[in-house]
């Protein structure tokens, strides 16, 4: 990052308990920061994309093993994973990789998961084999947080038989500490559950994050079923309703390298489901984060945070468990977070083809409402199985946009991403067919990471698919003025998980919250991005951060990128 700006802004910082109430009197404080100043475009209505990924040179391909036997473990892996591992501010890619079936064994090369350096020019070098990060077993899910806080994005991979958790040693490498560490993903009994997605988030607010995982069903290659038909060609992946549930997990930091399993205590344990996707953020807005998690065929769950160190799952008389038919859906991805601009989040998630994706709006903290009828989102998508998904402003118009990475489940359900434009005034537009779009590409697509891999200003996706490299979508949209924030917590944890950022650019507020759990098996940018559109100036910065530290910073210029540490505590 560049030296500090000089037009440097004011910062003001208060303590702030209890976010629903008036804020105090705040003091003066100073605050470190960094500005990278980008050049900004003129706003258009068009969003394009182009996929890059072979000349960038990200040529992994995402191997499943598929050969007939309709295993349940092929449709399932694709997540992928959006990092600064080595703190040179440009954002670098982790894919998670598949296994042999039916031994669930990385054993040769061509399953090895893959970590991709950014050298800041467009093209990226792979350093698996150097980083020490190839893993083991069947792969599936990423999150990214510095877990220890020492400065260094660390790695949680997820996956069928083997979870790993890599520490970042800050020199290019990273070690595996998972048994020291006590996150193996294994039950009080021993047994090893099926993880999905994972997210790191601070749930009890003491400066340290925590671990929460998504498990999936009780499966194992050697008790697989039939499914379809005896014949190879008529077997088709049996339904999720052939498996038992299992329950989520959460691992408590204890500050010293180590994690306790406190899924019974606080309340995650005692459910059973098919967890998929989960996105974290505060709905409710009492500075404690909650955890949705959607559901393969069952009902989704939302775990509201009691700040007690207790959860309720709450989903149902919240009004997310089932879609506005009052039925539960193939839920896949999930993303936590406002779209329509009133400062709550809201959430969004996908399903499989005719069963339309869902969008619940967030009614005021006490209630959610299924908007997916009045968006336009629910006859939008009904030909399209989603798997990651993402909300997000692609245009830097100021509204957050929704995008989808579409694949059914077997070989011959290819399909196209989408692109759902928002308007600004509660409705969507598929936006995905036009010319200049970049998304004319059918394939199995699962995973999806969204993040300014140029650094500037625009939001690019990666993207993967079955058996096949991943796209690299980089944004190529005639777009607004825009900013983009790195905080870095001190009181609060390093990554700045949880923190809510409020920006006011032309009179207008948006709400931001530091999470990058998104879509289905994914961790997307950890970097807060603002659309300003036509306006060039932000009148004021607020960062409510996790230790209840309130920070503001005013005068910001826009279109650059802004590293903000959490200044002392009075």
């Amino acid at each position: 990052m560049s030296p500090v700006p000089p037009e440097s802004p004011a910062v003001e910082g208060a303590t702030y308990p209890k976010l629903l109430r008036k804020l105090g009197r705040a003091a003066l404080v100073p605050a470190v920061i960094g500005g990278l100043h980008l050049p900004s475009l003129p706003s258009s209505d068009g969003i394009r994309f182009r996929d890059v990924a072979k000349q960038a040179g990200i040529t992994v391909v995402t191997r499943n093993d598929a050969q007939g036997r309709k295993y349940q473990a092929e449709t399932m892996l694709g997540g992928i994973a959006v990092l600064d591992f080595d703190s040179d501010g440009w954002m670098d890619i982790y894919v998670a990789n598949g296994a042999s079936l039916p031994s669930l064994a990385k054993n040769d090369a061509v399953y090895w998961n893959a970590l991709y350096r950014n050298n800041g020019d467009g093209t990226f070098r792979d350093v698996t084999r150097s980083a020490g990060v190839k893993g083991e077993g069947f792969s599936i899910g990423v999150a990214v947080g510095d877990f220890d806080n020492d400065g260094w994005e660390d790695l949680y991979v997820c996956g069928v038989n083997k979870n790993t958790l890599y520490h970042n040693n800050g020199d290019g490498t990273f070690t595996d500490v998972t048994e020291q560490a006590g996150v193996t993903g294994r039950d009080p009994n021993g047994k090893k559950l099926w993880a999905v997605a994972a997210a790191w988030l601070d749930y009890d607010n003491d400066g340290f994050l925590d671990l929460f995982v998504s498990n999936y069903c009780d499966w194992s290659p050697r008790t697989e079923l039939v499914c379809g038909g005896i014949d190879s060609e008529a077997r088709t992946y049996c339904h999720p309703d052939s498996y038992r549930g299992q329950p989520p997990q959460l691992y408590r930091n204890q500050g010293d390298g180590t994690f306790r399993d406190v899924s019974t205590e606080t309340g995650i344990g005692q459910v059973i489901g098919k967890g998929m996707g989960l996105a974290v953020s505060d709905f409710d807005v009492d500075g404690h984060p909650d955890v949705f998690i959607a559901n393969d065929n069952s009902r989704n769950f939302l775990f509201h945070n009691q700040g007690n160190g207790q959860f309720r799952e709450a989903g149902i008389p919240l009004g997310v468990a089932f879609n506005g038919d009052g039925r539960y859906i193939s839920g896949m991805g999930a993303d936590f977070r406002d779209f329509d601009g009133d400062g709550l989040a809201d959430i969004v998630m996908t399903g499989l083809k005719r069963e339309t994706f869902e969008i619940f709006r967030n009614l005021g903290g006490q209630y959610f409402e299924d908007v997916s009828a009045t968006t336009n989102i629910l006859a939008l998508s009904r030909r399209w199985s989603g798997w990651s998904c993402g909300i997000a402003d692609f245009d830097n118009d100021g509204n957050r946009d929704f995008f989808t990475a579409n694949g059914d489940l077997d070989i011959d359900g290819s399909q196209l991403n989408r692109v759902f434009r928002n308007s600004g005034e509660g409705h969507f537009a598929d936006v995905s067919d036009s010319e200049d779009a970049g998304l004319a590409e059918a394939r199995l697509h699962r995973g999806a990471g969204i993040a300014d891999f140029n650094n500037d200003g625009r939001l690019d996706i990666a993207v993967t698919a079955l058996n096949e490299g991943p796209a690299l979508l980089m944004n190529e949209t005639t777009a607004g003025h825009w900013l983009e924030l790195k905080l870095e917590g001190r009181t609060s944890n390093r990554s700045a998980l949880g923190a809510r950022v409020t920006s006011r650019a032309g009179g207008r507020p948006q709400v931001a919250w530091v999470a990058n759990s998104v879509g289905y098996a994914s961790a997307s940018d950890l970097r807060v991005h603002y659309g300003l559109g036509e306006v060039s100036r932000v009148e004021e910065i607020e960062i409510v951060w996790p230790s209840g530290h309130v920070q503001r910073i005013r005068n910001v210029a826009a279109d650059q990128i802004l590293r903000i540490v959490e200044s002392p505590m009075r």
